[in-house]
């Protein structure tokens, strides 16, 4: 089965034709190494892993042969054949000529086993280098011999270094198409290094290569008899990387499912991020907090008297102790964390920028939260390090901001523990993983502020009123008739003794957001207040009444989630743009053809319309008055 080639490298077969149990045994006992391979947009990633893959003999004859004739089609030979093909699979790929997503490849040598993760150098796919590089335990860089260190190069080995990768190995790529000049390699290891101390990495190991011709990647090159060092492959097989360091931490075991075949058993199962637990052990549960024994630790094989990091367990505990899916199993001398405040380092991965203010869901471990990161206080230029000024983040940008959750999350610092400290963040609406975070600590007023006790309730406000709260939330263009509808309402209900109070989005502008201009940014802001100043007024009993264009449907739907259910009512003054800029009351949207008046919904400013609300009035069909007697009947109905 194994390619026809002789004499490159390890042949598992070999072992395993002769005496399978003695080839299984010897695999079993190997350490796995998991590294990553990352740089700018063709320097070779994909070409140095199937060159690993070829000379390690991990090729079979039908991937030989098919390998072979793409070469003859491309029109080379020999040691030209494109190895890159190896490991780009997707035809889709192929003719495109670029990676599109994280490709593993397993191979083994007879020292070790290895897990290699090549990612795109494609500045638009950051977010797959993340990605691999979240579980890696090395990096090799690599660098064109011909270009040097580039701006893509600066960022991955800014972010290997940001997600707690600590050996990282310059592979120079390409030395042969520089004549394999000695100079010009070490000038791109001393440019290299000197960024790499920038970032506090004080050891880079360098080693030149060339991926398409193998030299110095299994096996010593002739023609660069002035590298004394070992080639990739040697490297990677010897390099001491400390495998163990997850199962020297604390106990973290985040609870995937509550495991409950029949009446007389109940565990807790999940794969144990860090640490180690036995049998006997006292552990807590957090967030509750909750202390108990360990009677047993359940697997597919049998009871284990131990288990460490990385395996996967069912729990059993002495008592009933009230723990589910994404709560944490800890020492109980030894627990993370818990809070819902936190500064963070968060890679942004979008194409539509970060809107502070917006609700994200945060998925870390097993748990998932409803997260609202705030305003940046920097970014940062993986170029200089310097930190800049930056009220958002675009894609691929790195910046540190405070979040909140809008329940305690049980963490650890990143720098500590990849597994409780590492989150990622997902649009609402779209689903999409839009972010990833690295969390540093937890802010202190979140262990300082805590709800006050109130001993008059919400339902004993709206009691005293003899009402039912309520928020009428009016939506739609500027100058769709939102104000003129929700003030005729307001009048309509105050005339049957009810109370109201009206928040306009004008007037709100005058003093408690005076400070928002109109980005997409201050949108979400803005709306995010009147959201909380609403459900305050609902809490003291009173139907609230709001003319805000409140553009996108991610913000309408946060506010909903702060009322109780049945509470929020969305009403959609629907009026056509052109209806809505004929009537132009104000002259803003003369101003925005004109442009002098810039962010302005329906010209440069999206309007995503509701998509079910309670109430929808066709203002082009009805009058105010009588959309305001249709929005009072269903109030009171």
């Amino acid at each position: 089965m194994a390619a026809s080639a002789e004499g490159r490298g390890y042949r598992p077969d070999a072992l395993a034709a002769a005496d399978i149990d003695a080839y299984l045994v010897q695999h079993q006992h190997k350490t796995l190494l998991r590294f990553i391979t990352c740089g700018s947009v063709d320097d070779g990633k994909s070409t140095l892993i199937g060159r690993l893959l070829y000379d390690t003999k991990l090729i079979f004859e039908d991937q030989l042969a098919a390998l072979e004739a793409d070469s003859r089609r491309l029109g080379t030979q020999g040691q030209e054949i494109d190895f890159a093909l190896l490991v780009d699979g997707l035809a889709a790929e192929r003719e495109q000529g670029i990676t599109i997503d994280v490709a593993y490849r397993f191979f083994a040598t007879e020292k070790r086993k290895f897990i290699v993760a090549d990612t795109p150098g494609h500045e638009q796919y950051t977010r797959n280098m993340v990605t691999g590089a979240s579980t890696a335990d090395l990096a090799v860089i690599l660098i064109d011999a011909r270009k040097g260190v580039l701006t893509q190069t600066r960022r991955h080995s800014y972010l290997v270094n940001l997600l707690g990768i600590r050996r990282l190995v310059l592979a120079v790529n390409k030395m042969d198409l520089v004549g394999y000049d000695q100079a010009k390699y070490d000038a791109i290891v001393a440019d290299y290094r000197e960024f790499a101390a920038s970032l506090g990495i004080d050891r880079v190991d360098a080693i030149p290569v060339s991926g398409l011709r193998g030299d110095n990647v299994t096996a010593a090159s002739a023609d660069m008899p002035w590298y004394s060092g070992p080639h990739l492959l040697a490297y990677l097989e010897s390099v001491e990387v400390d495998l163990t360091a997850a199962q020297a931490l604390p106990l973290r075991m985040p609870v995937q499912w509550v495991n409950r075949p029949n009446l007389d058993f109940r565990g807790f199962a999940g794969t144990i991020a860090s640490g180690s637990v036995r049998a006997g052990d006292v552990v807590r549960v957090l967030p509750s907090g909750r202390t108990t024994s360990v009677t047993r630790i359940v697997t597919a094989g049998g009871d284990l008297a131990r288990a460490a990091a990385g395996q996967a367990v069912t729990l059993c505990f002495a008592d009933e102790v009230d723990c589910s899916r994404g709560d944490v199993v800890a020492r109980a001398d030894e627990p993370p964390e818990v809070a819902d405040q936190f500064e963070a380092t968060i890679v942004w991965m979008a194409d539509e920028e970060l809107l502070p203010g917006r609700s994200y869901w945060l998925k870390l471990g097993a748990r998932t939260v409803t997260a609202t990161v705030h305003a940046p206080k920097y970014k940062v230029n993986v170029n200089t390090l310097e930190h800049l000024a930056a009220k958002t983040l675009e894609l691929n940008a790195i910046g540190v901001a405070t979040l909140s959750t809008d329940s305690p999350l049980v963490f650890d610092p990143y720098a500590r523990d990849r597994a409780l400290g590492g989150f990622i963040l997902i649009d609402k609406l779209t689903n999409a993983t839009v972010g990833a975070g690295m969390l540093h600590f937890a802010l202190r007023r979140s262990q300082n502020v805590h709800w006050q006790a109130l001993d008059v309730s919400r339902e004993k406000h709206a009691e005293l009123k003899h009402q039912k709260p309520a928020v009428l939330w009016f939506t739609g263009l500027s100058g769709a008739g939102k104000s003129t509808i929700a003030n005729l309402v307001e009048k309509k209900l105050v005339s049957l003794n009810r109370h109201t109070f009206l928040l306009d989005g004008d007037n709100v502008r005058h003093g408690l957001n005076k400070d928002l201009g109109f980005t997409d940014a201050d949108r979400v802001e803005n709306i995010r207040r009147v959201g909380e100043v609403a459900r305050l007024m609902t809490d003291a009993g009173l139907i609230v009444i709001t003319a805000f264009i409140s553009p996108f449907r991610a913000e309408r739907e946060m506010v909903r989630k702060m009322m109780s259910t049945g509470e929020f009512i969305e009403i959609f003054i629907d009026t056509p743009l052109a209806e809505a800029e004929k009537r132009d009351v104000k002259g803003l949207y003369r101003k925005a053809r004109a442009g002098q008046l810039r962010n302005f919904t329906g010209v440069d400013s999206p309007y995503e319309p509701p998509e079910s609300p309670e109430i929808r009035i066709d203002t082009t069909r009805m009058s105010a008055e009588q959309a305001a007697d249709l929005v009072v009947e269903r109030l009171l109905r």
